[in-house]
């Protein structure tokens, strides 16, 4: 070794062991050197200003604890452990609750004799298929997938299969999807078996066992962050890192492959009588699945379908058992701390750092390459968001769940079933013209594809409502992770704080804390906030307000259903019930600031991609309109784009315009909100114009046959308003857009890294086409993400604007997690609206508005610059004219003007 210059010691520095591999190489060295012993671990410092204070512990932090004994945390590890070793949760379904008929039993009765049947048959047939491929595997010198098909047990494959056949709808479902589905869940099932298999299992209950200590109430604080004090407990445990989860990820190409063999076994085996509904003069076996074809808009795509007698069968069982991967479940313990870009939340379970499009890999390998400390302060903001305890707010469930089982309400969001879906009672028979059969043929394609979408509405709620009353006297947590951009969501994608207005109204924190001085206040403006009643009001007039109709706040959380019903015109409904009811308990408290509350409440970003656009210009005229100064009344940026738009449409009226003499009267907020939301994350004009058709066409009184005229005069209108009073935010996006088109046409793909040290890539190259032969059709994937293409120039150009704002959005609400974890808060965020406890909104307000400061007190454009020259001109050759205009161009950047950033500081209505 030493001879070609390596040292001993580097072996325990510059390498990741996988299970006991770093004690195996001790031992092997001891051997020859019985005294030596390995490295002292490295100090990584962590300069950057933004977070420097964090690292040093410059105020000493109070890092939170959790409300748990020691004893408490271990049982609730040790429940997480075993669903993760079972991969997946079978749990009640919401619909449990009807009564059950002599047809459902019987129904129910039927189907369980039915998978009993095809259980064996698939065994069988999969014992047949895997000697097949063994055969040809010994004669064929050649990859095939029968490896892949001895990684399981038998059974286990065939439980995946029905597990499919049980989720697909009865419109049938595409066969790329249910394959690729199929091969994910086997990769899945196959990760967290080799994890059981290896040491890893007692290894990570003693590291559990010591990580613990750091977030009981019952041990003492230690000033470490949840990844300072596991890294601490690997190293005085082990020695030194190491990485239990060595498994490689399965191209997205053999998992479809594997699933494409699952589904041809479960369509040519499984079969059912079709007399079992209504008898019949020819009873014979018939299959249960379908291979078709069908166009999905200009692409014809092969379906996988079930025969009506079976969709009708499950229909009339309404069974209530449901079953998940245990990954896409909350946790119900404390997720483990994301300490590099190879570990995970989970205990057994795989999970992404970065999670992206199929097949794209250059993301993963970006982060790898990174040098130690530079991804721990984005690690350790996810943890953060992690380890937020939740639990449910039950009587908002009981309620959802009663109108749930009761034909659902549109109105408030809650799907129907099926039974109420629109169903043609004219036969085609009937019908002697062409244009009646064709007018038929059109209705009938209408009343499927309302049938589809109220299926999929219908089983989402179905799911995130079976979760929560699975979790109704539990606690839990959402572990995460984030996208390319560095926005972060939570892991279990059913059911999260992400969700729709009814997910979000199930959620409370499960830590409560007394309300405080201002607790209350707080909870009155944000129910005002969440009625959307009171936008252009000040904080105090929207919390006298709530005070003027407290009768009917008080009425709503008695009497939800029955009474006067204010709660239901609001913006966010289910929302606005919940916070009356929490009102309504703290006002009927005897001590209204002692009373323990558990409600979280939100602050949100006005137009925040229009905020941090206006921050990087210093655009006086757009920060005021977008609320970084201090104003007594909060701006709102789309009522000012209207009146201008207003003033340009009455000037074109005067002018004889016709279309701007029809729109008079139609131009307010609303037409345009969407629009003016849109444009700082790249919206088109051609995009922005189908908005606005949208909005015309949803307004009754418009005349529809100007709609177009009016969406294509309006759009171009907004263009205009938004570059007067956002000139600089539109000076930026054009230099954003052609340095991206520039490395693109370069034969680059657009990179850069964000002001907390996340590295980033645009993952948009452009599509091959990977085909292979199925039993059942030729398959076609088109993979957009495969790094040997060119980059796609127009996406590449287009996306960078409003991915690089995401990325300084993320940042913000990193640096604010980190902080106000510091200050030991309760923080969770949907992107740019903050979530904490109603006595801790003052302290998280002051945080994020110090925290935004900072952020734009770096030289962001400039550094973005240093980077793009030093990444794509320093090693050109080239004296072309082209590279010389790139070098040119990454060189000027936009100029700014003179808005004062600490005005932020100052202003209420930043995030309200």
């Amino acid at each position: 070794m030493e001879k070609d210059g390596l040292s001993v010691d580097q072996l325990f520095q510059d390498f990741i062991y996988h299970e006991d591999e770093r004690e195996m190489v001790l031992e092997a060295i001891r051997h020859v050197r019985p005294d030596y012993k390995p490295p002292l671990r490295a100090e990584v410092i962590i300069d950057s200003p933004l977070v420097k204070n964090v690292y040093i512990k410059d105020p000493p932090p109070t890092y939170p604890k959790m409300d748990f004994t020691l004893s408490d945390l271990q049982k609730r590890f040790e429940e997480q452990l075993k669903i993760e070793s079972c991969d997946t949760v079978t749990i009640n379904s919401v619909e449990a609750n009807k009564p059950i008929t002599d047809g459902k039993l019987k129904a129910r009765a039927l189907l369980d004799s039915l998978r009993a049947v095809w259980e064996k048959a698939l065994l069988h047939a999969l014992q047949d298929s895997k000697s097949q491929l063994a055969e040809i595997n010994k004669k064929v010198r050649r990859i095939n997938i029968y490896p892949y098909l001895c990684l399981l047990e038998d059974k286990e494959y065939v439980e995946i299969m029905l597990q499919a056949l049980t989720k697909l709808p009865p419109t049938g479902e595409s066969f790329l999807i249910i394959s690729q589905n199929i091969g994910m869940k086997l990769y899945n099932r196959f990760c967290i078996r080799l994890q059981m298999q290896g040491i890893h299992m007692d290894r990570i209950r003693l590291l559990y066992k010591e990580y613990c200590k750091l977030l009981s109430k019952e041990e003492k604080v230690s000033g470490l962050l949840p990844r300072e004090f596991w890294e601490n407990a690997v190293y005085d445990s082990f020695g030194g890192p190491c990485v239990s989860r060595p498994h490689t990820a399965w191209p997205r190409s053999l998992m479809v492959q594997l699933g494409t063999h699952l589904v041809d076994i479960l369509v040519k085996t499984i079969k059912l009588k079709n007399n079992l509904l209504t008898p019949r003069s020819d009873p014979k076996l018939i299959p249960v699945l379908y291979h078709m074809y069908s166009f999905r808009s200009t692409h014809q795509i092969g379906l996988i379908k079930p025969h009506p007698i079976y969709s009708q069968i499950l229909l009339d069982a309404e069974e209530t058992l449901l079953t998940f991967d245990a990954s896409v479940m909350p946790m119900k313990c404390p997720p483990l701390p994301w300490i590099s870009p190879q570990s995970g939340p989970y205990l057994l379970a795989p999970a992404q750092l970065m999670r992206c499009n199929e097949g794209a890999v250059q993301h993963q390998l970006l982060l790898e390459k990174c040098p130690p400390g530079q991804l721990f302060p984005v690690l350790d903001s996810l943890n953060q968001l992690g380890a937020c305890a939740w639990g449910i707010n039950q009587p908002i469930l009981d309620l959802i769940v009663s109108i749930f089982n009761d034909k659902g309400n549109e109105k408030l969001d809650i799907p129907p079933p099926l039974s109420e879906a629109p169903v043609l009672s004219v036969p085609l028979s009937g019908m002697s013209s062409p244009w009646e059969k064709h007018a038929h043929q059109k209705e009938l394609a209408r009343c499927r594809k309302k049938t589809t979408e109220m299926f999929s509405l219908r089983m989402d709620a179905l799911y995130k409502l079976s979760i929560a009353n699975h979790l109704r006297d539990e606690i839990f947590w959402f572990p995460h992770n984030m996208d390319f951009r560095g926005r972060t969501y939570p892991c279990p994608p059913h059911f999260n704080h992400l969700g729709s207005d009814v997910t979000r109204a199930l959620l409370l924190f499960a830590e409560g804390h007394p309300l405080g001085p201002k607790g209350l206040d707080w909870l009155k403006i944000h129910l005002i906030n969440l009625t959307g009643f009171k936008k252009k009001n000040s904080l105090q007039q929207r919390k006298e307000y709530a005070d003027e109709i407290m009768e009917d706040i008080l009425d709503s959380a008695d009497h939800p259903l029955t009474g006067k019903k204010w709660w239901m015109e609001a913006d966010e409904p289910w929302q606005a019930l919940a916070c009356c009811m929490e009102i309504a308990k703290a006002v009927r408290s005897p001590d209204p600031e002692n009373y323990i509350s558990h409600f979280p409440v939100h602050q949100d970003g006005s137009c925040n991609g229009l905020q941090h656009y206006a921050a990087l210009g210093r655009d006086e005229i757009g920060a005021k309109s977008v609320n970084l100064m201090p104003c007594v009344t909060p701006q709102d940026v789309y009522s000012e784009v209207a009146q201008q738009v207003e003033e340009f449409r009455k000037r074109d009226a005067k002018k004889g315009i016709k279309i701007a003499q029809v729109l008079e009267g139609f131009i307010g907020r609303k037409v345009v909100k969407q629009t003016v939301m849109t444009v700082v994350y790249g919206v088109t004009r051609y995009g922005g114009r189908l908005q606005i058709e949208k909005r015309l066409r949803e307004t009754d009184s418009f005349p529809q046959e100007h709609v177009w005229d009016a969406s294509h005069y309006l759009v171009q209108q907004v263009f205009s308003s938004l570059k007067e009073m956002f000139s600089g935010t539109r000076e930026i996006q054009h230099w954003l857009t052609e340095s991206a088109r520039m490395i693109s046409k370069s034969g680059s793909t657009v990179e850069w890294v964000t002001p907390l040290g996340l590295p980033i890539i645009q993952p948009y190259h452009r599509s091959r086409n990977v085909a292979f032969q199925s039993n059942l059709q030729v398959l076609y994937m088109k993979n957009k993400n495969d790094v040997n293409e060119q980059p796609d120039t127009l996406k590449q150009k287009n996306a960078f604007p409003p991915n690089f704002i995401h990325s300084l959005d993320s940042t913000h609400m990193m640096l604010t997690a980190l902080h106000c974890y510091a200050l030991g808060l309760t923080f969770v965020s949907v992107h740019d609206c903050f979530w904490t406890h109603a006595d801790t909104v003052d302290i998280m307000n002051k945080v994020c508005r110090e925290q935004f400061v900072s952020l734009h007190s770096q030289p962001i454009l400039q550094d973005l610059s240093k980077f793009l020259l030093q990444k794509y001109c320093n090693g050109l050759q080239s004296k072309s004219s082209e590279s010389m205009k790139m070098k040119n161009h990454f060189s000027i950047v936009p100029p700014t003007g003179s808005f004062n950033l600490n005005n932020v500081k100052d202003s209420t209505y930043f995030f309200s």
